[in-house]
């Protein structure tokens, strides 16, 4: 791969030597990791307040559709109560018109009526008891969603406050940080600063500089041939990894 030279667009930077330029590269990769790592810092802390909150949403909604069976249970109950009354009492009326019938035929058609209000009266129950039955576990549910609710709340917020502590700690430094790394970039001319961050984006770490440790890359750890790393020492010329790309400086950096 070849070295990185200057364009004929970037005159007005050219006053800083090879050496320099090494120099200045290197100490915006030192200050663009620490910006890194204090990014990174809350790890895994936005995304489990983001899957929390969602959590804690979705418990809510489930109290909502909770609540609104146990409304219906109620409803049903109640109606089925009051049709066992009126079944009730249209058996007492059907009982007390037997007593003034004319004939046979008036007593069994009172007693039909009577036999079907029973019937009513035993679907009803029947119905009640199992809306009475899903009635108690729908508020048993809700006790528990509710629980869940509160639990989880908690939780959330105990995430919340961590995560907003660590942004609060490592606010002021980041902004102090940016700064410097913006003032390191207008030092370095356009086209090598556009390498740089090239190879920022696509390095696994970020590393777009690295120091030649044990006469290998430290970026990749490939071999670096014995007349390269003299011609890195020298700072004469921007010398790239020919395995990763990453800019080679020497470990006396």
């Amino acid at each position: 791969m070849a070295p990185y030279e200057d364009s004929s667009r970037d005159m007005a930077k050219r006053e800083l030597t090879i050496e320099e330029k090494l120099k200045v590269l290197y100490e915006l990769q030192q200050v663009d990791s620490k910006i890194d790592e204090l990014r990174t810092l809350a790890g895994e802390l936005p995304q489990e307040v983001k899957d929390m909150a969602d959590e804690v949403e979705g418990l809510k909604t489930r109290l909502v559709n909770i609540e609104n069976d146990i409304k219906e249970c109620e409803t049903q109950i109640s109606d089925h109560r009051v049709r066992t009354e009126n079944a009730n009492a249209s058996i007492s009326r059907y009982r007390e018109q037997q007593n003034t019938v004319r004939n046979n035929r008036e007593f069994d058609n009172l007693n039909k009526e009577i036999e079907y209000q029973e019937l009513e009266i035993e679907a009803s129950q029947r119905k009640i008891k199992h809306y009475t039955t899903e009635l108690e576990a729908r508020q048993a549910e809700k006790a528990k969603t509710i629980k869940d609710i509160e639990d989880r709340t908690v939780d959330l917020n105990q995430k919340r406050s961590e995560l907003d502590q660590i942004l609060a700690e490592t606010k002021a430094e980041t902004e102090a940080l940016v700064l410097k790394a913006g003032e390191l970039e207008k030092k370095i001319d356009d086209r090598l600063l556009t390498a740089f961050k090239r190879i920022r984006k696509n390095a696994r770490n970020g590393l777009a500089v690295v120091k030649i440790e044990r006469d290998s890359c430290g970026g990749c750890h490939a071999k670096i041939p014995a007349q390269s790393q003299l011609d890195i020492r020298t700072r004469k010329r921007i010398i790239p990894c020919e395995f990763c790309g990453r800019i080679l400086v020497d470990a006396d950096m």
